[in-house]
């Protein structure tokens, strides 16, 4: 008995110093500066980084950093990655989190492809199942991996004003998926309540598919009205990209973003 529970003790222990040690890692390359030659890549492929408030330019760098010791970026179909696509990527995943202490913590591997790319997709009516090819620019699994068309990363990246952008799609459902579950609730942020986000991201979600299946425009894109989970990616989109724009049409969604991810960029100049 006194065996069994020395060798608990141990095993308690080393589980303890094993979390330390990560966070002790975690926190010295959340420390860590971009090169000079570094941010030159992320401000070329990446504008919208230039906009920055000064003091969200060190957790920026920390979480780029984080993200490059953390990720596998595999490149596929003869695609080599590139600083400029490593980078390209790091920079818009650790923009979505830069005001929060939220972190990827389940994912291990990026794929990255050419262009876009086919998938699997399964669905099922009663006892029919059916699978088919679709073609994907970007594809993200609970717990990882994350799958993404470099053509449509950096054309994302680059035009900074469409509200399109799909690595920020993408990382929203990783995002998303923190909570346990993918559908369009992540977790909340200190003091956030979750009945209000609820509440207000239904509602909009409801005018949105109203609005889509009548064929009225809409500044959200007719693809958020497939279900919770895509709405939310999509408004992510927006409110980085078009913050004004989702503003004007959704304000409680703006400001349910800005509290969840802690960032304002209709205020970024």
């Amino acid at each position: 008995m006194i065996l069994f529970l020395g060798l608990l003790t141990l095993i308690g222990g080393l589980l303890v110093w094993r979390a330390w040690s990560k966070r002790q890692w975690q926190q010295e390359v959340l420390a860590s500066r971009l090169t000079d030659a570094e941010w030159r890549i992320i401000r070329a492929q990446v504008p919208l980084i230039r906009k920055l408030p000064p003091m969200l330019k060190e957790p920026f760098e920390g979480k780029v950093a984080l993200f490059l010791n953390q990720v596998d970026l595999v490149g596929c179909d003869g695609l080599e990655v590139t600083d400029d696509i490593a980078l390209s990527i790091a920079g818009q995943a650790a923009l979505l989190v830069v005001g929060t202490d939220a972190w990827y913590k389940n994912l291990t591997t990026v794929l990255i492809y050419p262009g876009a790319f086919k998938s699997k997709q399964t669905t099922q009516d009663g006892y029919i199942v059916t699978e088919e090819e679709v073609v994907r620019l970007g594809e993200s699994w609970s717990r990882g991996p994350v799958v993404l068309s470099w053509r449509d990363v950096q054309q994302g990246g680059l035009n900074d004003n469409d509200g399109l952008n799909v690595v920020l799609h993408e990382f929203a459902h990783q995002l998303d998926d923190l909570s346990g579950q993918t559908d369009g609730a992540p977790p909340m942020a200190e003091g956030q309540s979750f009945a209000r986000w609820a509440q207000v991201i239904v509602e909009a979600y409801d005018r949105h598919v109203a609005n889509t299946q009548a064929g009225r425009p809409t500044v959200i894109d007719t693809y958020g009205a497939t279900s919770h989970e895509e709405f939310f990616a999509v408004v992510v989109e927006l409110f980085f990209e078009r913050p004004h724009a989702l503003m004007a049409a959704e304000p409680e969604v703006y400001e349910q973003l800005s509290k969840l991810l802690n960032v304002d960029p209709a205020n970024w100049t």
